[in-house]
């Protein structure tokens, strides 16, 4: 199964190229993008196919199979922010339903889960949640390869957690994300032929959370652990967003303010800016993330070191890029 999604991802994204170009479904290079060519958009919907098509049958049929109404939420509701995507690159949409599809399918998992025998109150939680997820994985969609190499990472991650929690059904349906992910990337890394776009980025959003929260479920202590897997994302997207609120900024336009837009503005290429992601992620994120996995008393304090680390390393590495550009400036003015 995992084979397949790899495979049916690499089938769909090439043909999601050919189409891309038939509908003129360009980005094109612009003062808040960080492309200098024209690209494609809409390849994510390999992704989204592949795990619509693996995904729910490995949670369905692998031993410690998931409830029916769990599966088909998370079905239904992956397909819903997939559609919108899809839409919104065709053409724009408004931001008001794309957002409340958004926490419609949420919200779907966080009814399904109570169904099944989740407190109630733990509802508009996930809910809200599960909206951010989505957004942040879309904001931080923003540079060659970098998105589809933080799905694997983490798909390959939780896969972990949930085959060590005995729960071969989350394992295989993490490995088919991280295996579809790995489809994609193949066309997506720099200088990439396609990007992702809405259509992937979003319900990328949804899954990682979607299992994440699956893994609480099983065992509240897997929270931890996934989280800091997740670590280089949530703090660059929600820092980076409270920075922009509380400065005043429109901070639901879209912008250049992401750490790793910084690093591509002060002379990075995408390739070593997505490096600078998979550093963080194999020598910070994965130690700690084994530690509070291995040592269930340490694991909150884990999870709030990492995310403690990853403020100070954000706050210092956006100063040192920021010095780096003005410096640029200077010798243009030069």
């Amino acid at each position: 199964m995992v084979l397949a999604a790899l495979v049916i991802a690499l089938v769909v994204v090439r043909a999601a190229i050919a189409y891309a170009h038939r509908r003129g479904m360009m980005d094109l290079p612009g003062q808040r993008r960080s492309h200098s060519i024209p690209t494609p958009r809409g390849g994510g919907i390999g992704i989204v196919v592949a795990a619509l098509m693996t995904m729910p049958a490995a949670l369905a049929v692998s031993p410690n199979a998931l409830s029916t109404v769990v599966i088909g939420a998370l079905a239904v509701g992956t397909a819903l922010v997939a559609a919108v995507g899809w839409w919104d690159d065709h053409r724009s949409l408004p931001i008001l339903p794309r957002f409340g599809i958004q926490l419609l399918s949420a919200g779907m998992l966080a009814v399904a889960l109570a169904l099944t025998g989740m407190s109630w109150w733990r509802v508009p939680v996930l809910v809200l949640a599960g909206g951010w997820s989505i957004n942040l994985h879309n904001f931080m969609d923003g540079i060659d390869g970098l998105l589809a190499q933080q799905v694997i990472y983490v798909g390959l991650g939780l896969a972990l957690l949930a085959h060590a929690a005995m729960q071969p059904a989350l394992a295989t349906a993490s490995a088919c994300l991280a295996a579809a992910a790995l489809g994609f990337w193949y066309f997506n890394r720099p200088r990439a032929r396609i990007f992702m776009g809405d259509v992937g980025s979003g319900t990328m959003g949804l899954l990682i959370f979607a299992l994440t929260v699956l893994l609480w479920r099983v065992d509240w202590r897997l929270v931890w652990p996934a989280l800091i897997l997740s670590s280089s994302f949530v703090a660059d997207a929600t820092l980076t967003l409270l920075v922009r609120m509380v400065s005043g900024r429109r901070w639901y336009t879209a912008h250049r303010e992401h750490l790793y837009q910084w690093l591509v503005r002060s002379g990075f290429t995408h390739a070593t800016g997505g490096a600078c992601y998979l550093a963080w992620n194999v020598l910070v994120a994965a130690p700690l993330a084994l530690l509070a996995w291995a040592r269930p008393m340490w694991s909150v304090p884990a999870f709030l070191g990492t995310y403690l680390i990853a403020t100070i390393a954000w706050i210092a590495t956006k100063r040192w890029c920021l010095r780096r550009v003005l410096n640029k400036g200077r010798h243009v003015a030069t």
